[in-house]
């Protein structure tokens, strides 16, 4: 399994895995116990065989520049906060891993040392524990096992097929060398690369061997509106092309907050990156485009 290992100032090193969180929450991978650090500040990713470091709602830089993703190599320094840096001591890429398939979607890998298998309405891979899981899977040091809620435990290897609940799991070996020439593996999922076709009023997402996503109605105009201005934007300026009526700004942030969450809720039922739209933290609002991906502009 890939990993490198981290080190935050002064604390112990860490090993972080891909999907990993680095930040404030207590759930945090790593955690950065710091006011100035936000809550999941940036996330680790495995892309063409290398380790980068995603920002998520905080801020990275790098020799002074500020940046949305660094490559992680060892001896690099990451700044997080002023005086305060995240440095790679060293790298471990595996070549393979063991994914887990729910109902033919995309490959989620199985990282650290357990996982729990969630079904009914929205099936998929818990990283903490839920006494309510329908199954668990974990690693003895040498593979994964799967305990299917009131069975016995069995061994989960490359080819392994449960029908779980209605939720048809199989276990897949992803190839990492491979998986990083055309996807990205973020937050524990391979994801495809994304074609976006924005026609304002509807938005269209393609993935390679997936249905298209259409997202249509104020989800589609914020998708849209980021699309045509081509960049990061205040909040402000993409919400007041949306809702044009003359609204008290504390409303025109209620509308904003709550469409913004329906739509990242939408993103991540149909397996799509929740955070596809992201915000800095500072007001400031772009679409998080990852190697590979494409937009055509049709507004």
């Amino acid at each position: 399994m890939s990993s490198l290992i981290v080190r935050i100032g002064e604390q112990s090193p860490e090993t972080l895995y891909p999907g990993d969180i680095v930040g404030r929450l207590r759930t945090a991978a790593l955690r950065v116990d710091d006011p100035r650090v936000s809550e999941a500040h940036a996330m680790v990713s495995l892309r063409n065989g290398e380790f980068q470091l995603l920002a998520l709602r905080g801020v990275i830089a790098v020799n002074r520049q500020r940046v949305a993703e660094v490559v992680m190599v060892p001896g690099i320094r990451v700044r997080l906060a002023k005086d305060l840096y995240l440095e790679v001591l060293s790298i471990d890429l595996a070549d393979q891993a063991m994914g887990v398939v729910l109902n033919e979607l995309a490959p989620q890998l199985l990282l650290g040392s357990a996982a729990f298998i969630i079904t009914g309405d929205e099936p998929g891979l818990l990283r903490r524990y839920d006494r309510d899981a329908s199954a668990q899977l974990w690693s003895d040091g040498l593979g994964w096992r799967i305990q299917v809620k009131g069975q016995p435990p069995q061994p989960f290897e490359s080819g392994t097929e449960l029908v779980i609940d209605g939720v048809t799991v199989r276990a897949e070996l992803v190839s990492l060398q491979r998986a990083g020439l055309d996807s990205t593996i973020l937050g524990g999922r391979v994801h495809p690369p994304l074609r976006i076709v924005a026609n304002y009023d509807t938005v269209h997402i393609h993935r390679k061997g997936l249905e298209p996503v259409a997202i249509s109605g104020i989800g589609a105009k914020m998708i849209s509106e980021l699309v045509a201005l081509g960049g990061p934007a205040a909040w402000e300026v993409v919400a007041e092309q949306i809702w044009r009526s003359n609204i008290s700004p504390s409303k025109l942030r209620h509308r904003w907050d709550v469409s913004l969450g329906r739509l990242r809720s939408k993103l991540e039922q149909e397996g799509l990156r929740p955070n596809l739209l992201n915000s800095d933290g500072t007001g400031q609002i772009e679409l998080l485009l990852l190697p590979g991906d494409e937009v055509e502009d049709n507004t």
